[in-house]
């Protein structure tokens, strides 16, 4: 029964309201502004709450001070005894690297090492004043605080301590935060310095571990070569002076030469082997197999034949060095040593370029570079291998020569060629040892520290304003959403669009009926057609009548039951200004007070209850003295009565039909006023003997649940005598604003009451 061809929407004014409002959408700014407004009071107190929240917390919030210092971090360079493990590939290998610092910096260890740093600093300052996050609170006791361990302090500062890369670049971000400003720099400053320390100490780590095994070397060597000066003496003097042959002493040197290089061999294989041991191990980290591919790969049968024929070479001349005596063909020999031997190490060289280039062409691009640094320290392994068995197998031959020596000659030899290598290798091993001494020093590690956390001046947080801000928007928010909330879960009848979206047939709604006096009293102020018929009120009751009259068609339509799904919905309120419309039009209307349970009509028209039509039933009174004209002119009405204990046998009486076929040949118009449907079975049984049904839901009340139950009840069986639902009591000014105002200011004579331009004359 929707639609401009439905004969319901016949009113010219209706009409044109209805295309209005069928413009927009649904969900308009004017809908959320009506939700808001139906939940003023909760959005206000929810908003006022969160709001006065947010102060008392901005107000009694603590100052909370922060401390900043900057880290500048480099890729290592590497020195003569390291080279870099993972090289910077672009600026992906740069934000890589630096993300591994921060998550260093962020390590257990670390901040444990700060904590006892911290602790320790505590002790020195002796200013507890000075200290807040340091110390245990004890709020339920009368116990002093107390001092935090190592590890709860650990722990806390992994929450206070903020470390980021500075947007994108190679500079890290540290920040610490304290109620305490002087805490808050103190926090920083030994981060800082922890982490700078830590960094130091792991880019000497290579270097400290060689110069370690070289100073244990040396102090073992020299203790060594002491014991054997000794022997030396002691020999000397418990034997009597013995003078060594020439061809002895040249022997002795000769091997004591080679021994020499020997050992130093033997130290470089020691240092190398450290150095391969470390490159290994990281790539392990990343590649377990290709470490020992690397390894197989420099050891290819045509590198190690080059490393043994230099290596043999090599030694060669070495021998011919240590002969030489000034003569010429010694000379000529050791040049054709060293031709031969510059030829051999180019083949070398070219061979192992070959061979890096197939690797890394083979390698992933993040361990290029330490896969080229492990290849290398095998090829350099491996050479040193071969020379140090070669001058094993050359100084081999001279101990035969030296073993062949005079019986009376061989001990003072042997002690002497044993001092002789002995103070050679101490010498080459304070040379090597003070190297790495140096390279020690000289590696500053990678983290430069540009500037010291300073105590700030004014506290980082809280921010006061934005809190308060922040309140208030939250708390309009929280508002909003629970009026949001509410509407959504809200079940009840609101709007003529909660009708119609359930294809139940809307004839009409009353607006909010605004309380008036009649005569300085109120009585009276329900029946609005007749004391102020030119309220907007008055004019929907008028549409209502109207539409009624259009209804049906094919029959006479006299009986129109009222009925509602609850009781306090305004059924009988809809039944007197409906039944006065009607008579406004000269039409013959009757109302009868059907209600025998909660019967209201006699009170709207401030007069009593009996005698009524239940009294005229039992025949305790006639027709006539039942029948009570009202002020309105051809408006009649009928009280209930005397309240029966069985009202349901009374209106499915034979007396009931034959009561209504006598008000229909003497009436127009018969308006029944009956109890609530759902409650009670007495609509329900009225329904079944009038033409028409009218259900009355009130807005923001009904139920919706229960309006469609309603409606399933007067039509079932298949009757058909249900024409629609009015919505009564509907707020049509928040919800379609000032138009409907509009539109009914105009009196019944046609004379504008107002001069603001309406609606209808768009």
């Amino acid at each position: 029964m929707k639609g401009k061809n439905n004969p319901l929407y016949t009113d010219p004014n209706v009409d044109i309201m209805k295309d209005y409002f069928d413009e927009g959408d649904t969900h308009t700014i004017r809908d959320y502004i009506k939700i808001v407004r139906d939940n003023l009071i909760p959005v206000i107190l929810i908003s006022l709450g969160v709001l006065l929240a947010s102060i008392i917390y901005a107000i009694t919030a603590k100052d909370i001070y922060r401390s900043e210092t900057v880290l500048k971090i480099s890729q290592p360079k590497g020195n003569i005894l390291e080279a870099p493990l993972l090289p910077e590939f672009g600026n992906y290998g740069a934000d890589r690297f630096i993300a591994n610092e921060i998550e260093t910096m962020k390590n257990i260890t670390i901040r444990e090492q700060v904590a006892r740093v911290i602790l320790d600093s505590f002790k020195t300052a002796g200013h507890k004043d000075k200290f807040a996050m340091i110390f245990k609170r004890n709020y339920f006791s009368d116990e002093n605080d107390s001092l935090k361990s190592i590890y709860e302090i650990a722990d806390m500062l992994e929450d206070i301590i903020n470390i980021e890369q500075k947007r994108g670049l190679d500079f890290i971000e540290l920040s610490a935060e304290s109620p305490s400003p002087y805490e808050a720099a103190l926090f920083a400053r030994t981060y800082a310095n922890v982490y700078h320390q830590f960094n130091l100490l792991d880019n000497r780590k290579q270097v400290t571990k060689i110069r370690e095994f070289l100073a244990e070397q040396r102090d073992e060597k020299l203790e060594e070569l002491r014991l054997a000066e000794n022997k030396l003496k002691t020999y000397k003097l418990t034997s009597g002076s013995i003078e060594l042959e020439e061809q002895a002493k040249s022997l002795i040197e000769t091997i004591t030469d080679l021994e020499a290089k020997l050992n130093a061999t033997a130290i470089d294989l020691a240092i190398s082997k450290e150095k391969l041991d470390q490159y290994k191990s990281e790539l392990n980290r990343i590649d377990p197999t290709l470490s020992q591919y690397l390894e197989n790969k420099a050891s290819e049968p045509y590198i190690t034949k080059l490393q043994e024929e230099i290596a043999l070479i090599e030694t060669q001349r070495d021998r011919a060095i240590a002969s030489l005596d000034g003569q010429k063909s010694n000379k000529d020999v050791i040049n054709k040593y060293d031709q031969k031997l510059k030829e051999l190490k180019s083949k070398l060289k070219k061979n192992v370029a070959e061979y890096q280039a197939s690797i890394l062409a083979a390698s992933p691009e993040e361990i290029k570079d330490l896969s080229r640094k492990i290849f290398e320290e095998e090829v350099y392994y491996n050479s040193l291998k071969s020379s140090h068995d070669k001058m094993k197998q050359f100084i081999q031959r001279y101990e035969q020569k030296f073993n062949a020596l005079p019986a009376k000659s061989i001990d003072l030899a042997r002690l002497s060629r044993e001092v002789s290598a002995l103070e050679k290798l101490y010498l080459l091993l304070e040379e090597k040892y003070q190297e790495a001494l140096v390279n020690e020093k000289s590696t500053t590690g990678n983290v430069l520290i540009l500037n010291e956390a300073r105590i700030p001046r004014e506290a980082a947080k809280p921010n006061r304003k934005l809190i308060i801000l922040i309140g208030l928007v939250l708390g309009l928010g929280l508002g909003f959403g629970y009026a949001l909330m509410k509407n959504y879960f809200d079940r009840r009848v609101k709007s003529p669009e909660d009708i119609e979206e359930r294809n139940i047939e809307l004839l009409a709604w009353i607006p909010k009926i605004e309380k008036f006096t009649v005569n300085g009293s109120g009585e009276g102020s329900e029946f609005i057609v007749a004391k102020k018929s030119d309220s907007v009120a008055s004019e929907a009751f008028r549409a209502l009548r109207t539409r009624i009259r259009y209804s049906r068609f094919d029959k006479e339509n006299k009986v129109i039951l009222i009925t509602s799904s609850a009781p306090g919905e305004g059924k009988s309120l809809v039944s007197v200004n409906l039944a006065g419309s009607f008579a406004q039009v000269n039409k013959r209307t009757v109302i009868v007070d059907c209600d025998l349970r909660k019967p209201r009509i006699h009170t709207i028209f401030n007069q009593k209850r009996y005698p009524g039509f239940t009294d005229y039933f039992v025949g305790k009174v006639a027709y006539e003295e039942i029948v009570r004209h009202s002020d309105v002119e051809n408006l009649d009405y009928i009280t209930a009565g005397t309240i029966p204990p069985n009202p349901s046998e009374i209106l499915d009486s034979r007396g009931m039909k034959s009561f209504l076929k006598k008000l229909r040949t003497e009436y127009d118009i018969i308006i029944l006023d009956s109890p609530p449907l759902v409650t009670v079975t007495d609509a329900e049984i009225l329904s079944r003997i009038v033409d028409e049904s009218i259900l009355v839901v009130s807005a923001n009340q009904t139920d919706i649940d229960l309006m469609e139950k309603a409606v399933y009840l007067l039509k079932r069986d298949g009757r058909d005598t249900f024409i629609g639902v009015l919505l009564n009591n509907f707020d049509f000014k928040s919800s379609y604003g000032s138009y409907y105002k509009y539109a009914y200011s105009y009196s019944r004579n046609g004379e504008s009451k107002k001069k603001k331009k309406s609606v209808f004359s768009r």
